[in-house]
């Protein structure tokens, strides 16, 4: 039992070594009295010292500052990327981390069991997948403009990045070109100390089907941008350019001028549909696998051509408007309204008539869209990171679906709502992992959940 005397000090170094990775990506150790280190940049096997960052009665966090032995794991990094973490473990051994990952959230949270946990499914491609990235701009101690990301652990310190091994190669070239557009321009970097400066952020999009490509840069409320040298600079599909007024980070809202192209959108292909991208809605950014995700959720909804499926979180209809040729109706629904516009824009695209989708919160909307439609044969929900309220959850209680596809980006969300849902009746039957993210921690995954 640890006690106060055997609980490091914050700020003390300490000589750790890893038993295993927990969720999130830490490496797991026990100091003296078995008390619990989660360690940064740590793989099992690796003996670390590592500075102790926080400090809590049960548990601590921890930097490493050396790897003193380590892991026979090991293998040399291909990127010097902040957002590939996991590149220093071979793919195999990556995958084998994540089942066990969703079957140790299910258990030890969910407290569920008899369920099948079916082989994670492993990437197409283990590098430049993503089909959207975010990028930052910053200074190098010299002032010379950066484009990159933050540095781990810091919402300051911009890392550049020539080579995105997660991106393909065009979009490192759109990056270049904006890039060196910037620095002709004599445009600077927002401070994100003083809030001073035009540049924060450039946002890459590419249709990995059609080829088609969408830059978007953010900047400051009040910077003049030369368009018509930026068009020229980066010839892509879509060009466009985003003013926040905010001081918070962040690429979303803002007003947003068309610099380049027809529309706002891209063109994307996706399990055989058509569809068209607003800058701003949510998309899977791994699209070989979000086929493969989508299959693995009409493959656990088991459609026969005649049910009623209702499409929870739906986005932009990605997946209803995937089920729709093999259901009798399907019913999305959704918060933002954009999205929504997508989605409709989507259906009419691709003559699919039997998808109808409505804006509006689950939580409240849920009871009457069950009186409009009806009650749904299949419940297939898509939630954020953070999972289901218990509210949503009883509200698709109150529904009674025959069954439940839960797709999920985070299973120790999946497990407590698994949970809740299984204590109301039904039986969690199948749960398979799809592997979205390779070198990085992130899990998603399909789950199965019958009425008894």
């Amino acid at each position: 039992m640890t006690t106060a005397a055997t609980r490091p000090e914050r700020g003390q170094t300490l000589e750790l070594r890893i038993d295993d990775l927990a969720y999130g990506g830490a490496g797991v150790a026990r100091h003296e009295g078995g008390y619990v280190v989660f360690v940064r940049d740590a793989v099992p096997g690796d003996l670390v010292r590592a500075v102790l960052t926080k400090r809590k009665r049960h548990y601590g966090e921890a930097r490493t500052v050396e790897v003193v032995e380590p892991s026979p794991e090991r293998i040399p990094p291909r990127a010097d990327h902040p957002g590939a973490p996991w590149q220093v473990l071979p793919y195999e051994r990556q995958l084998e981390v994540k089942q066990h990952q969703v079957d140790d959230a299910l258990r030890r949270i969910g407290r569920l069991d008899g369920y099948e946990l079916e082989p994670i499914v492993p990437a197409v491609q283990e590098w430049r997948y993503r089909n959207k990235l975010e990028f930052s701009f910053g200074h190098d101690a010299d002032g010379t403009l950066i484009c990159g990301f933050h540095a781990p652990g810091s919402w300051e310190d911009i890392v550049h990045v020539e080579d995105c091994l997660l991106q393909s190669e065009r979009g490192n070239e759109v990056r270049r070109q904006a890039l060196d557009w910037a620095r002709g321009q004599g445009l600077g970097a927002y401070d994100r100390r003083t809030q001073a400066g035009a540049l924060r952020n450039l946002v890459v999009r590419e249709g990995r089907r059609t080829g088609e490509v969408q830059a978007r840069l953010v900047v400051t409320e009040g910077t003049e941008v030369d368009t018509r040298s930026l068009s020229e600079a980066v010839p892509v599909e879509s060009l466009l350019v985003t003013t926040i007024e905010g001081v918070g980070e962040t690429t979303m809202g803002g007003t947003t001028e068309i610099v380049a192209g027809s529309s706002p959108t891209f063109r994307e292909e996706l399990s055989g549909l058509d569809f068209r991208l607003s800058a701003q809605a949510f998309f899977q950014t791994n699209t070989e696998m979000a086929e493969k995700l989508y299959a693995t959720a009409a493959e656990f909804a088991a459609l026969g051509g005649h049910e009623r499926v209702y499409d929870l979180f739906c986005g932009i209809g990605t997946i209803g408007l995937s089920l729709a040729p093999r259901a009798g109706e399907v019913w999305g629904l959704e918060i933002v309204e954009e999205a929504i516009a997508d989605a409709i824009t989507n259906a009419r695209a691709n003559d699919i008539r039997n998808a109808h989708f409505f804006a509006g919160d689950v939580r409240l909307a849920m009871r009457d869209l069950v009186e409009k439609a009806g009650r749904p044969d299949v419940v297939v929900v898509d939630p954020p990171r953070a999972g289901l309220s218990q509210k949503v959850v009883r509200r698709i209680l109150e529904a009674s679906p025959k069954r439940i596809v839960y797709v999920s980006c985070n299973p120790t969300t999946l497990a407590p709502n698994a949970a809740q849902v299984v204590e109301a009746g039904y039986v969690l039957r199948r749960v398979r992992p799809v592997d979205m993210f390779p070198q990085t921690h992130h899990i998603e995954c399909v789950a199965l959940l019958e009425r008894a």
